[in-house]
Order: structure tokens, then C-alpha cells, then sequence
């Protein structure tokens, strides 16, 4: 029986790839230097999945910043202003794109559906010329063929790349993106001519825009580009490849009406209802992909649930058409656990990394031909056992307070007007105060300490001594800037969701468990395995003595419920929302604290509020409901002059902005600038705003420093749409990744766009 891996991680066992990037990027290694990682890495994949003894192998899922970036580059998408002569796209073109450079902007960079994962977003204008301008697919499979294995090479599939590209600057409502699906068909056919000649027998089409809610047009899109594609692919067994969620009846249908199709990819474990599609009606002859192993958590997999659902299958498809594979690519998993030395034996026992799950398909195509590894099934069995009758999974107490907080909506017994008002009065600060969104730079010295620390190579106290000097440095920097509402700048936070899992209950951490979040960026999400509480205050010692070295405010910086749940590796026993609670009365705790030790402003960072929303729109008012609950549970019980702020970035909110509003947090920050000003659409098309709002006035993900100018434009255009009374002035995010010397004049500039501004304000009256 066939296996089948949707897609690898790329970053590597212990983050090559990101180190040889940032050399790269630094300067400090040169192009051959970086190709050679990224041809490591490419081998040491294909070979495990071939030793591993996967069928379907897949290549071109390997990126040196984003997938979708890759076929902006492949079909010659390149926006006008990077200047790009029209050869073959190389590094300086490509990361130009993804980055900036000192003159220009990087190209918008938001979430990849419900994950944590960003992409970069495709620009398209009517008139774009394209054009067969990287190689990069072809290259990668005859790099594996000589290796002698034989791969899948994988493109996201061209009506996914339109749906999941925006219209250029200026075109934004004159034109369908999917009017460019002839264009953009022509590259394809190259592409596929050219695999074809290479030797590929397989070609896999990645379109998860399947599983969201397309209209009738879309859906046609989808018949036309594959019947166009069908002369081009003959000869070639062609697999569509969806997941992250259910693919609904109408699209359904229309995928598997396509003739020249052999297979289709369903992910069936976020994807339960398309079991029953599947059940009722399947075509004849064609494979099934079935993707019963979860590709985005780190949960062992139930190999003998997975088996029975396989075999029931077998009815309806055929038992010589099913192929077992991921439910995603395990790019949003990570890499092995064989790097994990220090998590104890029985959580070990629960969990399974990408290498894992490639040995779960594989002992499950087996067995579903008759061949089962019965001492693999029997130590997963057991591993099942044990995670659920463990003591250390439940907690009465957490139980018990969690179910007391059924019938009441934790709203703050004032509005957020007359809240806002007793703060001023408090808190004194100018119009247009600027602050920034809470961690500054993260220098190397600065996580020798931390690493250090943790190893037991220094004293608590010369830790204590050292973070101290940081935070005194960081604070005096922002004096100097004249920056009206300081952060303490997190020094001794290796990441915002672990360092808070690492002070409750009910978490797991992981030494090598890295995920890619963006370009070189990973995060090591903590895991939720058992009920969640507080121990002890987490921040209040940090934000007190940061507190006492300055007369301004000093925020308290926490991590929401919602985000701490969406980035992490959440237990698969209850449901979310029950998790969620649970934490969200572990901040609440928090925040009590910071309160009664004097802190006036805290900000709830809810980065990855968004992230969580159903791809579905019909099951998206059930998680708006309970998220928005879970972030109120934390901050109801404040005084008025408490400030309450909140934090989010790289994500489109303009949908969902009625349950940002809710969230009746006193001032949001929020990403504004990379996406060219789109959240200020919904205050122009009459969207009522009450609360403090800080739109990001520059993007701290791109090296790039805007001038006093660029930032005061910025400012102006939020003014036309927002009181100035409201308005607050801030980078788009937290400042961790950049450099001193990229953030010291960037935030200066800002600052002194800021009181431009004030000054213009002051003489208009």
C-alpha cells in the first residue's frame, strides 16, 4: 500500500537553514555557502522519507523564505519597484521582495490560512507580464533523481496563487485577480512541459483555497485552469492536494469532476465532514490521498483509529487506491524527536515530530496491506493509555474554576470612553503618545546570559544583575528618544509564548522543537498536554523594577489566552475554548498582580487572535465568541484607570473587526504599514471606533528605516480617518529581530514624526 508526505520542514533538525540565511543576510557567508545548507537539508529529507519507506516523496517544498514567494518567482510576478530586468529571478530580486531594501518596501507578508506560518503576497496589476523566470522546481527534482529518488515535485496550484494574491496599488477594485488565470496558466504549461522531460511522473498541485467559501465563479475558475492544463500534464499522474479544513459539497464536487486528475489530497483530520463526501461518492479509478496523520500538532497519532477509518474506506475507494498520508505538509510541525533529551519518558511517549509521523504513514500503508508492525501498534496503544489515565494531564481545582465561569460576559462595568477619560486624567500623556509594541532588540550577548543561566554557568544573581542592566539600558534609551509610554523591552523573555508556559502548569517544552514562522523566524511552541494554572507571579517582579527606574509609564507586558493557545501545540482531548479558559484565568491572576503593584498600563498581546478563526465562515461566530470571552476574562475585574491594551500584527482583522471592538480593550496596536494602510479601510467605510488605536507606522520586519517624512505621511493619512484623541503612534510590532542600530533612528524618526504632527495639530486649532 502507497504512502505519501504532503510537504517537509525545511528549517532543518536544528535550524540550519536559519543560521546560514542571517549569515548570508549579514554579510558574513556568500551565495555557495548557503546553497550548500539548503542542498543538505534538501538530501537529508528525501533520504529519510525513502529509508522511511515513503512512495510519494515530495519536492519543491523547500523554500529559502515562502512557498508562495517561490511561484511569485517561478511565473515572474515582480512588482515594478524592486527594478528587476527580466532574467532569471536570483537571491538579490528574491529577498528584495521578502525583505526591502534601504529604498524599498518589502512586499506584504501576512498569515498562511489558520497557521502560524506567513507568506508573502503575491501583487498583481492587469496589465503584468509573465514569464518562466526560476527553475527552482525542475532544479530540485533532478537533484533528488540523482540522488536516485525519485520525488513529486510540488506547485501551489495556480487558482490558489490568484485567490491568495492581492490586486497592486491602485487596482484594488477595478479588477478580478482571476481574470490573469489564462497568464498565469502559460507558465504553468512550461513548467510541466519541462518536469515532464525531466522525468517526472507525478505532479502535485497545492490548492487549500479548496476548503474556503468560493463562489460559483471561483469554483468554474478551478474547472477551466485544469481542463487548460490537461493537454500540458498528459502523460503525468496529476494529485490536488487540500487541507487545513473540510472541502465543502460544491467544491467537492467540482475537484473530483476534474478528468485529468488521478488523485485528490484531503486532510481528514481537520476535515472530518469530508469523510462523509468521500463515503457517498467517489470517482471511480481515481487514488485517495488520505491525510489521517495530523501534520500540524505533535499528538502520537491513534494508529488503530486511523487504521479502522482506512479500512472503511477501502469500500468506497478501492483498496489497491488509497494512499495513507499527512493531512498537511509538516512544515508546521517539528523536525525530530530524537533531538529531545530532556522531556521526560512518558510525555515523550505521547508525541511524534515530522520524522515520527513519516514512520506513523508508513507503519499504516503497511498495515492496511496486510503486513502490520504489531510492536509499533502495541507501544502507540500503550503510549494512548498512559497520556489518558496520567494524573498529570487533570487538575480539579482548574476544572472546577473554569465551570464557574458559565453565565456571565466579563464585561468591564464601564464604557471605554469614560475609562479612557479617568486614565488621561491619571496618566497625563500628550496627544499622539508613542510607545512601541514591548520587546527590543535581542542581542547575542543578551541570550548567552539567558542560555547560560539556564545551564547553570552563572548565578541567579548575576542573571538577575545582568537582565537589570539591560532593562536600565533599554529604559534610558527611550528617555533619550522621548518616547511617551516605556516597555521594559523583555530581555528576559526567550520567547512570548514559552516563557510564560514555562511558569504554569500543564505545560512541555522542547530544546530542538522549532517551527518556521516566516523567512528565517522560528518558534519553539511550548505544549499543552494537561490543565493549565498559575504557580506564582510571572512579570510583576520585571515590570515593578522596570517601573522604578523611570517617572513615565511603564507598561506591563503579558501574552493573551488566545495566543498562548494558537501558538502553541494544543492538547487534542478537549476542546480549545476549554484550554483557553483555563489560561485566560492564569493571565487574569497576572494582570490582578501587576495592578496591585502599582503598574497603570498592561498590555494583553493577542497577536494570534485571528490566526484561530475557522476557515469556514459558518463556524467562525462560535470561536469569535469564546475568544473574545477568554481575552475579557482577563482584565474585567481592573479599575477604570488601569489602561488595558492589546496587541496585533500580520493578519487581515479587517473582517473580524466588530470582535476586536468587543474586545473593549482601552488602546490596540495593530500592523498597518507592511499591508500599505489596509486596516484604515474599515474606518472609512464607517467602522465607529471609540478606543485608543495604534496603527503600526513602520515595519519592523524589514531592515529598512523610514525617514520622519514617510512616518509623519503615514500619521496624516490615520488622522483623516481617526480622532486625534485616539490615535497612538507605533511600530507595527515588537522590535526582538532587528538590530540596535536599525531601531535607534527608526524610533527617533518616529518620534519626531509624532511631535510634527502635534505641532501641525496644535496650529490648525
Amino acid at each position: 500500500m502507497a504512502s505519501h508526505i504532503v510537504g517537509y520542514p525545511r528549517m532543518g533538525p536544528r535550524r540550519e537553514l536559519k543560521f546560514a540565511l542571517e549569515s548570508f543576510w549579514d554579510g558574513t557567508s556568500g551565495i555557495e555557502e548557503l546553497q550548500e545548507v539548503g542542498a543538505n537539508l534538501r538530501s537529508f529529507a528525501w533520504k529519510q522519507m525513502a529509508e522511511a519507506g515513503i512512495k510519494y516523496i515530495p519536492s519543491n517544498t523547500f523554500s529559502y523564505y515562502d512557498q508562495v514567494l517561490d511561484t511569485t518567482a517561478m511565473l515572474g510576478a515582480v512588482p515594478p519597484r524592486y527594478g528587476w530586468s527580466g532574467s532569471e529571478i536570483e537571491f538579490d530580486i528574491y529577498f528584495s521582495m521578502a525583505r526591502g531594501t534601504a529604498s524599498v518596501p518589502a512586499m506584504e507578508m501576512t498569515k498562511w490560512f489558520d497557521t502560524n506560518y506567513h507568506y508573502i503576497v503575491p501583487e498583481l496589476a492587469p496589465d503584468v507580464v509573465l514569464s518562466y523566470s526560476s527553475h527552482k522546481a525542475v532544479i530540485e527534482f533532478k537533484e533528488a533523481k540523482a540522488l536516485g529518488i525519485e520525488t513529486v515535485p510540488v506547485l501551489i496550484g495556480p487558482v490558489s496563487f490568484l485567490l491568495l494574491s492581492k490586486a497592486a496599488k491602485g487596482f484594488e477594485k477595478s479588477f478580478s485577480l482571476l481574470s490573469l488565470i489564462d497568464k498565469v496558466l502559460a507558465v504553468y504549461k512550461e513548467v510541466v512541459t519541462e518536469l515532464k522531460e525531466a522525468g517526472a511522473t507525478w505532479i502535485q498541485f497545492d490548492e487549500p483555497t479548496l476548503v474556503m467559501d468560493l463562489d460559483t465563479y471561483e469554483l468554474e475558475t478551478f474547472t477551466y485552469a485544469y481542463s487548460e492544463l490537461d493537454s500540458s500534464v498528459s502523460g503525468l499522474n496529476v494529485l490536488i492536494q487540500t487541507y487545513f479544513a473540510d472541502v465543502p459539497a460544491a467544491a467537492y464536487k467540482t475537484l473530483t469532476a476534474l478528468k485529468g486528475v488521478a488523485g485528490f489530497g484531503f486532510d481528514l483530520v481537520r476535515g472530518e465532514k469530508t469523510l462523509d463526501l468521500i463515503r457517498s461518492e467517489f470517482p471511480s479509478g481515481k487514488y485517495l490521498f488520505a491525510g489521517v496523520v495530523d501534520g500540524r500538532n505533535i499528538w502520537a497519532n491513534d494508529l488503530t483509529a486511523s487504521l479502522s477509518t482506512l479500512q472503511a474506506l477501502e469500500g468506497n475507494v478501492g483498496k489497491d487506491k488509497i494512499v495513507v498520508s499527512t493531512s498537511c505538509s509538516l512544515l508546521h510541525t517539528a523536525v525530530d524527536l530524537v533531538n529531545e533529551n530532556k522531556l521526560d519518558k512518558e510525555t515523550k511517549s505521547w508525541l511524534a515530530f515530522a520524522a515520527q509521523k513519516v514512520a506513523e504513514v508508513n507503519a499504516l500503508a503497511k498495515a492496511l496491506s496486510g503486513h502490520k508492525d504489531e510492536v509499533f501498534f502495541s507501544a502507540n496503544a500503550a503510549a494512548h493509555a498512559s497520556r489518558k489515565s496520567s494524573p498529570r494531564v487533570t487538575n480539579e481545582a482548574v476544572q472546577k474554576a473554569t465551570a464557574a465561569l458559565k453565565g456571565s460576559d466579563h464585561h468591564r462595568a464601564t464604557s471605554v470612553r469614560a475609562r479612557l477619560d479617568a486614565q488621561q486624567k491619571k496618566l497625563n500623556l500628550p496627544i499622539l503618545p508613542t510607545t512601541t509594541c514591548g520587546s527590543f532588540p535581542q542581542t547575542m550577548e543578551l541570550r548567552k546570559v539567558r542560555r547560560d543561566y539556564k545551564v547553570n554557568k552563572i548565578s541567579e544573581e548575576d542573571y538577575v544583575n545582568a537582565i537589570k542592566a539591560e532593562i536600565n539600558k533599554v529604559v534610558k534609551l527611550q528617555e533619550e528618544l522621548d518616547l511617551d509610554v516605556l516597555v521594559h523591552g523583555e530581555p528576559e523573555r526567550n520567547d512570548m509564548v514559552e516563557y510564560f508556559g514555562e511558569q504554569l502548569s500543564g505545560f512541555a517544552f522542547t530544546i530542538n522543537g522549532w517551527v518556521q514562522s516566516y523567512g528565517s523566524r522560528c518558534v519553539k511552541p511550548p505544549i499543552i498536554y494537561g490543565d493549565v494554572s498559575r504557580c506564582k507571579p510571572m512579570t510583576v517582579f520585571w515590570s515593578s523594577l522596570a517601573q522604578s527606574m523611570t517617572s513615565r509609564p511603564m507598561k506591563g507586558m503579558l501574552t493573551g489566552p488566545v495566543t498562548i493557545l494558537n501558538w502553541s501545540f494544543v492538547r487534542n482531548d478537549q476542546p480549545r475554548f476549554e484550554t483557553c479558559y483555563q489560561i485566560a484565568l492564569a493571565i487574569k491572576d497576572e494582570v490582578e498582580d501587576l495592578e496591585r503593584a502599582g503598574i497603570n498600563i498592561i498590555q494583553i498581546d493577542e497577536a494570534a487572535f485571528r490566526e484561530g478563526l475557522p476557515l469556514r465562515k459558518s463556524e467562525q461566530a462560535f470561536y469569535l465568541d469564546w475568544a473574545v470571552r477568554s481575552f475579557r476574562i482577563t482584565n474585567y475585574g481592573v479599575k477604570d484607570t488601569t489602561q488595558i491594551h492589546t496587541h496585533m500584527c500580520y493578519s487581515n482583522v479587517n473582517d473580524i473587526i466588530h470582535s476586536i471592538v468587543d474586545l473593549d480593550a482601552d488602546v490596540i496596536t495593530i500592523e498597518n504599514s507592511r499591508s500599505d494602510g489596509k486596516l484604515l479601510l474599515v474606518f472609512l467605510e464607517g467602522v465607529k471606533y471609540d478606543a485608543g488605536i495604534g496603527p503600526g507606522v513602520y515595519d519592523i520586519h524589514s531592515p529598512r528605516i523610514p525617514s520622519p517624512e514617510e512616518i509623519a505621511d503615514r500619521i496624516s493619512k490615520m488622522l483623516a480617518v481617526l480622532d486625534n484623541n485616539i490615535l497612538w503612534v507605533n511600530p507595527d510590532c515588537g522590535l526582538k529581530t532587528r538590530k540596535y542600530s536599525e531601531v535607534k533612528p527608526a524610533l527617533s524618526n518616529m518620534v519626531a514624526a509624532a511631535k510634527l504632527l502635534r505641532v501641525q495639530l496644535a496650529t490648525a486649532k
